[in-house]
Protein backbone atom coordinates (compact mmCIF):
# COMPACT_ATOMS: atom_id res chain seq x y z
CA UNK A 1 0.00 0.00 0.00
CA UNK A 2 2.79 2.52 0.84
CA UNK A 3 4.86 1.96 -2.86
CA UNK A 4 1.04 2.82 -4.43
CA UNK A 5 1.23 5.96 -2.35
CA UNK A 6 4.58 6.86 -3.25
CA UNK A 7 3.21 5.99 -6.93
CA UNK A 8 0.78 8.62 -6.63
CA UNK A 9 2.81 11.23 -4.34
CA UNK A 10 5.62 11.37 -7.23
CA UNK A 11 2.86 11.77 -10.14
CA UNK A 12 1.68 14.76 -8.09
CA UNK A 13 4.57 16.49 -8.07
CA UNK A 14 5.99 15.98 -11.38
CA UNK A 15 2.74 17.54 -13.02
CA UNK A 16 3.17 20.31 -10.02
CA UNK A 17 7.09 21.34 -11.29
CA UNK A 18 6.07 20.79 -15.08
CA UNK A 19 3.11 23.25 -14.63
CA UNK A 20 5.31 25.86 -12.87
CA UNK A 21 7.54 27.35 -15.59
CA UNK A 22 4.17 28.30 -17.74
CA UNK A 23 2.74 30.00 -14.75
CA UNK A 24 5.46 32.02 -14.26
CA UNK A 25 5.41 32.76 -17.82
CA UNK A 26 1.67 33.59 -17.67
CA UNK A 27 2.05 36.01 -14.87
CA UNK A 28 4.92 37.92 -16.19
CA UNK A 29 2.70 38.22 -19.70
CA UNK A 30 0.17 39.59 -17.52
CA UNK A 31 2.52 42.18 -15.83
CA UNK A 32 4.04 43.31 -19.44
CA UNK A 33 0.26 44.01 -20.11
CA UNK A 34 -0.57 46.25 -17.48
CA UNK A 35 2.35 47.81 -17.56
CA UNK A 36 2.00 49.04 -21.34
CA UNK A 37 -2.05 49.90 -20.61
CA UNK A 38 -0.74 51.72 -17.63
CA UNK A 39 1.56 53.87 -19.71
CA UNK A 40 -0.76 54.59 -22.11
CA UNK A 41 -3.54 55.70 -19.83
CA UNK A 42 -1.26 58.36 -18.03
CA UNK A 43 0.30 59.40 -21.35
CA UNK A 44 -3.58 60.18 -22.65
CA UNK A 45 -4.82 61.89 -19.38
CA UNK A 46 -2.09 64.09 -18.50
CA UNK A 47 -2.83 67.51 -18.35
CA UNK A 48 -0.14 69.86 -20.11
CA UNK A 49 -0.75 73.65 -19.12
CA UNK A 50 -1.90 75.74 -22.00
CA UNK A 51 -0.75 78.87 -23.01
CA UNK A 52 -2.43 81.59 -25.03
CA UNK A 53 -0.81 83.59 -27.55
CA UNK A 54 -2.85 86.75 -28.09
CA UNK A 55 -2.96 90.24 -29.31
CA UNK A 56 -5.19 93.53 -28.49
CA UNK A 57 -7.92 94.90 -30.79
CA UNK A 58 -6.66 97.71 -32.36
CA UNK A 59 -8.45 101.13 -33.35
CA UNK A 60 -6.94 102.83 -37.01
CA UNK A 61 -7.37 102.57 -40.79
CA UNK A 62 -5.24 101.75 -44.01
CA UNK A 63 -5.42 101.71 -47.42
CA UNK A 64 -5.79 98.42 -49.51
CA UNK A 65 -3.34 98.71 -52.56
CA UNK A 66 -2.86 96.42 -55.51
CA UNK A 67 1.38 96.80 -56.62
CA UNK A 68 2.46 96.20 -60.18
CA UNK A 69 5.41 97.20 -61.78
CA UNK A 70 5.65 99.26 -65.66
CA UNK A 71 7.60 101.85 -66.91
CA UNK A 72 7.32 105.43 -67.55
CA UNK A 73 6.62 106.47 -71.46
CA UNK A 74 5.98 109.96 -73.56
CA UNK A 75 2.11 110.16 -74.26
CA UNK A 76 2.41 110.40 -77.75
CA UNK A 77 5.57 108.95 -79.18
CA UNK A 78 6.43 109.56 -82.87
CA UNK A 79 8.56 107.00 -84.98
CA UNK A 80 10.17 109.22 -88.36
CA UNK A 81 10.95 107.26 -91.33
CA UNK A 82 11.24 107.99 -95.01
CA UNK A 83 8.61 107.23 -97.64
CA UNK A 84 11.10 107.09 -100.28
CA UNK A 85 14.42 105.45 -100.85
CA UNK A 86 17.52 107.54 -101.18
CA UNK A 87 20.85 108.57 -100.11
CA UNK A 88 20.97 111.03 -96.76
CA UNK A 89 22.31 114.27 -97.69
CA UNK A 90 22.14 116.19 -94.54
CA UNK A 91 21.21 115.60 -91.07
CA UNK A 92 19.91 118.65 -88.77
CA UNK A 93 18.68 117.79 -85.47
CA UNK A 94 20.54 115.70 -82.58
CA UNK A 95 19.61 114.09 -79.76
CA UNK A 96 17.23 116.83 -76.90
CA UNK A 97 16.61 118.92 -79.70
CA UNK A 98 13.73 120.59 -79.40
CA UNK A 99 11.76 120.89 -82.48
CA UNK A 100 8.70 121.81 -83.81
CA UNK A 101 5.84 121.00 -85.92
CA UNK A 102 7.45 120.75 -89.64
CA UNK A 103 11.05 121.12 -88.66
CA UNK A 104 13.09 119.41 -91.38
CA UNK A 105 15.13 116.63 -88.78
CA UNK A 106 16.85 115.19 -92.54
CA UNK A 107 16.97 115.62 -96.39
CA UNK A 108 17.47 113.05 -99.39
CA UNK A 109 19.56 113.58 -102.23
CA UNK A 110 17.16 115.02 -104.41
CA UNK A 111 19.16 115.63 -107.37
CA UNK A 112 17.74 112.82 -109.56
CA UNK A 113 14.15 114.31 -108.51
CA UNK A 114 14.67 118.06 -109.58
CA UNK A 115 15.88 116.18 -112.74
CA UNK A 116 12.69 114.78 -112.72
CA UNK A 117 10.62 117.29 -112.15
CA UNK A 118 12.00 119.72 -115.02
CA UNK A 119 11.03 116.62 -117.15
CA UNK A 120 7.66 117.11 -116.22
CA UNK A 121 7.63 120.70 -116.21
CA UNK A 122 8.84 120.36 -119.79
CA UNK A 123 6.07 118.21 -120.51
CA UNK A 124 3.20 119.71 -119.20
CA UNK A 125 4.53 123.25 -121.35
CA UNK A 126 4.69 121.48 -124.28
CA UNK A 127 1.39 119.64 -123.68
CA UNK A 128 -0.32 123.45 -122.45
CA UNK A 129 0.67 124.20 -126.21
CA UNK A 130 -0.77 121.48 -127.75
CA UNK A 131 -3.87 122.57 -125.84
CA UNK A 132 -3.31 126.10 -127.52
CA UNK A 133 -2.86 124.73 -131.01
CA UNK A 134 -5.82 122.46 -130.67
CA UNK A 135 -8.53 125.54 -129.75
CA UNK A 136 -6.92 127.34 -132.57
CA UNK A 137 -7.70 124.48 -135.00
CA UNK A 138 -11.29 124.19 -133.40
CA UNK A 139 -11.67 127.93 -133.52
CA UNK A 140 -10.87 127.70 -137.58
CA UNK A 141 -12.99 125.09 -138.11
CA UNK A 142 -15.79 126.22 -136.49
CA UNK A 143 -15.76 129.65 -138.21
CA UNK A 144 -15.38 127.61 -141.42
CA UNK A 145 -18.28 125.43 -140.61
CA UNK A 146 -20.70 128.40 -140.32
CA UNK A 147 -19.73 130.49 -143.32
CA UNK A 148 -20.14 127.41 -145.15
CA UNK A 149 -23.99 126.57 -143.89
CA UNK A 150 -24.38 130.52 -144.63
CA UNK A 151 -23.49 129.73 -148.23
CA UNK A 152 -25.36 126.35 -148.58
CA UNK A 153 -28.31 128.37 -147.66
CA UNK A 154 -27.89 130.11 -150.14
CA UNK A 155 -27.42 127.93 -152.83
CA UNK A 156 -23.51 128.67 -153.63
CA UNK A 157 -21.81 126.05 -151.97
CA UNK A 158 -22.25 122.69 -152.26
CA UNK A 159 -23.44 120.09 -149.98
CA UNK A 160 -20.31 118.04 -150.08
CA UNK A 161 -17.97 121.47 -149.50
CA UNK A 162 -20.21 121.76 -146.36
CA UNK A 163 -20.13 118.13 -145.37
CA UNK A 164 -16.27 118.42 -145.32
CA UNK A 165 -16.48 121.41 -142.96
CA UNK A 166 -18.83 119.55 -140.58
CA UNK A 167 -16.04 117.19 -140.36
CA UNK A 168 -13.11 118.94 -139.92
CA UNK A 169 -14.91 121.07 -136.78
CA UNK A 170 -15.60 117.36 -135.46
CA UNK A 171 -11.74 116.39 -135.82
CA UNK A 172 -11.05 119.59 -134.18
CA UNK A 173 -13.17 119.14 -131.04
CA UNK A 174 -11.53 116.07 -130.72
CA UNK A 175 -8.05 116.79 -131.03
CA UNK A 176 -9.12 120.32 -128.65
CA UNK A 177 -10.21 117.07 -125.88
CA UNK A 178 -7.11 114.61 -126.30
CA UNK A 179 -4.32 118.02 -125.50
CA UNK A 180 -6.38 118.93 -122.85
CA UNK A 181 -6.34 114.94 -121.53
CA UNK A 182 -2.64 115.14 -122.49
CA UNK A 183 -2.06 118.17 -120.97
CA UNK A 184 -3.81 117.02 -117.31
CA UNK A 185 -1.62 113.91 -117.57
CA UNK A 186 1.35 116.03 -117.28
CA UNK A 187 0.45 117.97 -114.50
CA UNK A 188 -0.59 115.05 -112.51
CA UNK A 189 3.06 113.78 -113.57
CA UNK A 190 4.49 116.82 -112.11
CA UNK A 191 2.57 116.83 -109.25
CA UNK A 192 3.67 112.99 -107.90
CA UNK A 193 7.22 114.15 -109.18
CA UNK A 194 6.93 117.39 -106.71
CA UNK A 195 5.33 114.91 -104.01
CA UNK A 196 8.52 112.81 -103.78
CA UNK A 197 10.31 115.64 -104.08
CA UNK A 198 8.49 117.30 -100.79
CA UNK A 199 8.55 114.02 -99.09
CA UNK A 200 12.46 114.10 -99.44
CA UNK A 201 12.23 116.30 -96.79
CA UNK A 202 12.15 114.31 -93.27
CA UNK A 203 9.95 116.85 -91.09
CA UNK A 204 8.81 116.43 -87.35
CA UNK A 205 4.97 115.84 -87.36
CA UNK A 206 4.90 117.18 -83.65
CA UNK A 207 6.27 119.95 -81.31
CA UNK A 208 8.14 118.03 -79.20
CA UNK A 209 11.59 116.32 -78.48
CA UNK A 210 14.20 114.01 -80.22
CA UNK A 211 15.09 111.15 -78.32
CA UNK A 212 16.41 109.20 -80.48
CA UNK A 213 18.34 109.61 -84.00
CA UNK A 214 19.45 106.81 -86.21
CA UNK A 215 20.80 108.47 -89.28
CA UNK A 216 23.72 109.90 -90.60
CA UNK A 217 24.84 111.95 -93.66
CA UNK A 218 25.99 109.24 -96.31
CA UNK A 219 23.81 106.62 -94.86
CA UNK A 220 21.31 104.76 -97.99
CA UNK A 221 17.50 104.51 -96.63
CA UNK A 222 15.90 101.87 -98.61
CA UNK A 223 12.17 102.31 -98.12
CA UNK A 224 9.75 99.15 -98.10
CA UNK A 225 6.99 97.61 -96.33
CA UNK A 226 9.14 98.17 -92.95
CA UNK A 227 10.55 101.44 -92.91
CA UNK A 228 13.34 101.73 -90.79
CA UNK A 229 13.32 104.39 -87.78
CA UNK A 230 15.28 107.42 -88.51
CA UNK A 231 13.98 109.47 -85.82
CA UNK A 232 12.29 108.88 -82.31
CA UNK A 233 10.14 112.23 -81.04
CA UNK A 234 8.36 112.52 -78.19
CA UNK A 235 5.68 115.27 -77.73
CA UNK A 236 5.58 116.60 -74.50
CA UNK A 237 7.86 115.25 -72.11
CA UNK A 238 5.58 116.91 -69.47
CA UNK A 239 3.18 115.25 -69.27
CA UNK A 240 3.80 111.44 -69.34
CA UNK A 241 2.29 108.42 -68.71
CA UNK A 242 3.20 105.46 -66.61
CA UNK A 243 2.24 101.55 -68.34
CA UNK A 244 2.38 98.79 -65.62
CA UNK A 245 1.45 95.22 -65.81
CA UNK A 246 -1.83 94.60 -62.92
CA UNK A 247 -1.89 90.65 -62.71
CA UNK A 248 -4.99 89.15 -63.21
CA UNK A 249 -6.00 88.08 -59.60
CA UNK A 250 -5.72 92.11 -59.30
CA UNK A 251 -7.28 93.71 -62.07
CA UNK A 252 -11.04 92.86 -60.68
CA UNK A 253 -10.03 95.77 -58.03
CA UNK A 254 -8.46 98.00 -60.29
CA UNK A 255 -11.05 101.01 -61.57
CA UNK A 256 -10.55 104.25 -64.20
CA UNK A 257 -10.20 106.62 -61.60
CA UNK A 258 -8.32 105.63 -58.82
CA UNK A 259 -5.49 107.21 -57.15
CA UNK A 260 -1.99 105.66 -57.26
CA UNK A 261 1.50 106.40 -56.07
CA UNK A 262 4.57 105.09 -57.23
CA UNK A 263 8.52 105.57 -56.93
CA UNK A 264 11.51 105.22 -59.62
CA UNK A 265 14.96 104.37 -58.78
CA UNK A 266 16.55 107.51 -59.68
CA UNK A 267 14.44 108.95 -56.29
CA UNK A 268 14.76 106.71 -53.36
CA UNK A 269 12.79 109.34 -51.02
CA UNK A 270 10.21 110.70 -53.71
CA UNK A 271 6.90 109.09 -53.83
CA UNK A 272 5.23 110.70 -57.35
CA UNK A 273 1.42 110.72 -57.51
CA UNK A 274 -0.79 109.35 -60.13
CA UNK A 275 -4.24 108.34 -61.74
CA UNK A 276 -5.74 105.26 -63.41
CA UNK A 277 -6.45 106.56 -66.93
CA UNK A 278 -7.70 103.58 -68.89
CA UNK A 279 -7.14 99.86 -68.62
CA UNK A 280 -6.46 97.55 -71.58
CA UNK A 281 -8.55 95.01 -72.38
CA UNK A 282 -5.98 93.70 -74.40
CA UNK A 283 -4.09 90.61 -72.20
CA UNK A 284 -0.15 89.64 -72.00
CA UNK A 285 1.02 86.41 -71.49
CA UNK A 286 4.88 86.01 -70.42
CA UNK A 287 5.93 82.98 -68.85
CA UNK A 288 2.14 81.73 -68.30
CA UNK A 289 1.65 84.87 -66.20
CA UNK A 290 -1.17 86.91 -67.68
CA UNK A 291 -1.27 90.57 -67.49
CA UNK A 292 -3.38 93.48 -68.34
CA UNK A 293 -2.11 96.99 -68.81
CA UNK A 294 -2.58 99.97 -67.12
CA UNK A 295 -2.43 103.62 -68.01
CA UNK A 296 -1.70 106.59 -65.24
CA UNK A 297 -1.23 109.88 -66.00
CA UNK A 298 1.19 111.62 -64.06
CA UNK A 299 2.42 115.22 -63.82
CA UNK A 300 6.19 115.91 -65.03
CA UNK A 301 6.09 119.56 -65.62
CA UNK A 302 9.65 119.58 -63.37
CA UNK A 303 11.08 117.45 -65.96
CA UNK A 304 12.20 114.80 -63.30
CA UNK A 305 11.13 111.47 -64.98
CA UNK A 306 13.01 110.84 -68.06
CA UNK A 307 11.63 107.73 -70.80
CA UNK A 308 12.00 104.36 -69.65
CA UNK A 309 12.28 104.94 -66.14
CA UNK A 310 11.24 101.48 -64.27
CA UNK A 311 8.58 102.53 -61.99
CA UNK A 312 6.99 100.21 -58.83
CA UNK A 313 3.13 101.61 -58.48
CA UNK A 314 0.84 101.11 -55.33
CA UNK A 315 -3.05 100.93 -56.70
CA UNK A 316 -5.13 102.30 -53.91
CA UNK A 317 -8.19 100.29 -54.39
CA UNK A 318 -10.00 100.89 -51.00
CA UNK A 319 -9.08 103.12 -48.20
CA UNK A 320 -10.25 102.56 -43.85
CA UNK A 321 -10.56 104.91 -41.66
CA UNK A 322 -11.15 105.12 -37.82
CA UNK A 323 -12.34 101.38 -37.80
CA UNK A 324 -11.92 98.30 -35.80
CA UNK A 325 -8.92 96.26 -36.67
CA UNK A 326 -8.24 92.28 -36.03
CA UNK A 327 -4.99 90.59 -36.74
CA UNK A 328 -5.25 88.26 -39.53
CA UNK A 329 -3.62 85.25 -37.34
CA UNK A 330 -6.41 85.29 -35.10
CA UNK A 331 -9.34 84.83 -37.74
CA UNK A 332 -7.19 81.96 -39.01
CA UNK A 333 -6.91 80.84 -34.98
CA UNK A 334 -8.95 77.56 -33.61
CA UNK A 335 -8.84 75.97 -31.23
CA UNK A 336 -8.14 72.02 -31.81
CA UNK A 337 -10.39 69.45 -31.22
CA UNK A 338 -10.29 65.95 -30.29
CA UNK A 339 -11.04 62.93 -32.36
CA UNK A 340 -10.91 59.36 -31.97
CA UNK A 341 -8.96 56.84 -33.99
CA UNK A 342 -9.12 53.33 -33.59
CA UNK A 343 -5.80 51.80 -34.84
CA UNK A 344 -5.08 49.00 -31.85
CA UNK A 345 -6.98 46.38 -33.69
CA UNK A 346 -9.26 43.47 -32.52
CA UNK A 347 -8.82 40.84 -29.24
CA UNK A 348 -7.07 41.28 -26.17
CA UNK A 349 -3.87 43.21 -27.02
CA UNK A 350 -6.02 45.33 -29.12
CA UNK A 351 -8.06 46.58 -25.81
CA UNK A 352 -5.23 46.64 -24.09
CA UNK A 353 -2.42 48.32 -26.54
CA UNK A 354 -5.19 50.93 -28.27
CA UNK A 355 -4.17 54.69 -29.12
CA UNK A 356 -5.22 57.36 -26.86
CA UNK A 357 -7.37 60.12 -28.37
CA UNK A 358 -5.38 62.69 -30.92
CA UNK A 359 -6.13 66.09 -31.56
CA UNK A 360 -6.63 67.57 -34.81
CA UNK A 361 -7.27 71.03 -35.86
CA UNK A 362 -10.51 72.31 -36.49
CA UNK A 363 -11.09 72.76 -40.74
CA UNK A 364 -11.74 76.66 -41.22
CA UNK A 365 -12.35 76.18 -44.79
CA UNK A 366 -16.49 77.34 -44.58
CA UNK A 367 -17.13 77.87 -41.59
CA UNK A 368 -18.29 81.76 -40.62
CA UNK A 369 -15.45 84.18 -39.52
CA UNK A 370 -14.48 83.68 -35.69
CA UNK A 371 -12.59 84.90 -32.94
CA UNK A 372 -11.53 83.34 -29.98
CA UNK A 373 -11.52 86.48 -27.02
CA UNK A 374 -9.28 85.64 -23.67
CA UNK A 375 -11.93 86.42 -21.01
CA UNK A 376 -10.72 85.52 -17.68
CA UNK A 377 -8.54 83.39 -18.49
CA UNK A 378 -10.56 81.70 -20.45
CA UNK A 379 -11.30 81.38 -24.35
CA UNK A 380 -14.35 82.79 -25.84
CA UNK A 381 -15.36 82.37 -29.23
CA UNK A 382 -17.26 84.84 -31.21
CA UNK A 383 -19.36 85.18 -34.25
CA UNK A 384 -18.03 88.17 -36.18
CA UNK A 385 -18.48 90.34 -39.55
CA UNK A 386 -15.56 91.36 -41.30
CA UNK A 387 -14.55 94.03 -43.96
CA UNK A 388 -11.51 95.19 -46.06
CA UNK A 389 -8.78 93.67 -45.43
CA UNK A 390 -4.50 95.27 -45.97
CA UNK A 391 -2.96 91.15 -45.31
CA UNK A 392 -1.87 91.85 -42.05
CA UNK A 393 -5.37 93.15 -40.38
CA UNK A 394 -9.54 92.78 -41.03
CA UNK A 395 -12.24 95.43 -40.10
CA UNK A 396 -14.26 93.90 -37.74
CA UNK A 397 -17.69 95.76 -38.50
CA UNK A 398 -19.58 96.67 -35.55
CA UNK A 399 -22.24 94.54 -33.58
CA UNK A 400 -20.18 91.79 -32.72
CA UNK A 401 -19.59 93.56 -28.66
CA UNK A 402 -15.69 93.96 -28.95
CA UNK A 403 -14.03 96.85 -28.63
CA UNK A 404 -10.65 98.03 -28.76
CA UNK A 405 -8.17 96.66 -26.27
CA UNK A 406 -10.07 92.67 -25.95
CA UNK A 407 -7.46 90.08 -26.30
CA UNK A 408 -8.14 88.01 -29.35
CA UNK A 409 -5.79 84.33 -29.56
CA UNK A 410 -3.47 83.75 -32.40
CA UNK A 411 -2.14 80.82 -31.03
CA UNK A 412 -1.28 78.22 -28.40
CA UNK A 413 1.54 76.58 -26.78
CA UNK A 414 1.10 73.41 -24.24
CA UNK A 415 3.86 73.25 -21.89
CA UNK A 416 4.90 69.47 -21.44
Amino acid sequence: MSTEADDISKTLELGQSQRKPWRWIGIAALAVVAGGGAYYYLAGSSDGQVRYITEPLTRGGFEVVVSATGSVEPTNLFDVSSELSGTIAEVHVDYNDEVEHGTVLATLDTSKLEAQLAVQKASLASAEAMVALAQATLDEAQKTLVRGQELSRRGVETEETLIGQEAAFARAEAELQSAVANRDLAQANLDLVQADLNKACICSPVNGVVLDRAVEEGQIVAASLSAPVLFTVAEDLTQMELQIGIDEADIGRVKVGQQARFTVDAYDDRVFPAEIAKLRFAHETVDGVVTYTGILSLDNSDMALLPGMTATADIITASVEDALLAPNAALRYAPPVEVEEDEGGSGLLGLVFSHPRDTAQRDNGDREPTLWVLRDGEPQEIRVETGQSDGSVTVIEPGSGLQEGDLVITDRIVAE
